[in-house]
């Protein structure tokens, strides 16, 4: 399999703390990655660092490389927009900007290229569609999307993130806020995106991560309280027979 993504001994501070330490995994790509492990373990910070989104929360500091289909993204001629548009990110809490449903989707299209309305429309509803949101608000697109519920506005942001067509989808725990139907939906949308897009989902809930991952990174932190990757493999491989003990200790839930 070829990897969308290639992270080579990746350490990574924010100012002078360092979060993560000699991350080393392959996202393949065409393929769901779960991101498992205790709070504070680094699976949030190892995932931003993904599309350099941790930059726009401060002064940080990256070691190792991380590379897009071959190129290093930490190269200081890379387009930072152009890298969060083939990379996109849905967060922990939907973040739906307070313009229409319709605008919301449309938001990043605009940035990245000029286009008729016509085209818009088409592309607006097949994002919409892609999401599995279109049937619930085709009629409401230009109400304002912070009337939705919170599960239609993380799908909304999904949409959002498809609209520009990108070649991987950052998920950092997003069900974490969401009640238990709405968590079924993204995860039945994970499942129909999983055979166009390359994902890497950051979850707490085990459960979720072997339902909806082809690959698992357990992760922990050691005595220093940093970030490290324990255990990469199949998430079958990961869930029923584990190699690190830590692995094994954590799926069988005797710490986390």
């Amino acid at each position: 399999m070829v990897p969308a993504i290639s992270v080579k001994n990746l350490t990574f501070y924010y100012g002078t703390f360092k979060a993560i330490e000699n991350i080393s995994i392959d996202i393949y790509e065409g393929q769901v990655t779960a991101m498992i492990g205790p709070s504070g373990c680094g699976k949030s910070t190892f995932i931003k660092a993904l599309n350099r989104i941790s930059e726009l929360e401060g002064k940080v500091n990256v070691e190792g490389k991380v590379e897009f289909f071959g190129q290093n993204l930490y190269d200081p001629k890379v387009n930072i927009n152009n890298l969060r548009r083939q990379i996109g990110m849905v967060f922990q809490k939907p973040n739906p900007f307070p313009m229409s449903i319709y605008d919301n989707v449309a938001y990043g299209i605009r940035i990245f290229q000029k286009n008729l309305k016509i085209e818009l429309d088409e592309i607006v509803e097949s994002a919409l569609k892609g999401a599995a949101l279109w049937d619930e608000v085709k009629d409401k697109l230009n109400t304002s999307a912070l009337g939705l519920s919170g599960g239609q506005q993380q799908r909304l942001c999904i949409a959002r993130a498809l609209a520009v067509k990108p070649k991987v989808l950052l998920m950092d725990e997003p069900c974490s806020a969401l009640d238990p139907i709405a968590t079924m939906k993204i995860e039945e949308l994970i499942e129909t995106l999983r055979h166009d897009l390359t994902i890497a989902i950051v979850t707490h809930n085990m459960q979720q991560a072997s339902r909806v991952s082809t690959y698992t990174a357990f992760f922990s932190t050691d005595e220093s309280r940093i970030g490290r990757l324990i255990e990469f493999g199949p998430t079958s491989q990961i869930f029923m027979a584990a190699t690190h003990p830590r692995t094994q200790d954590y799926i069988q839930g005797r710490f986390g």
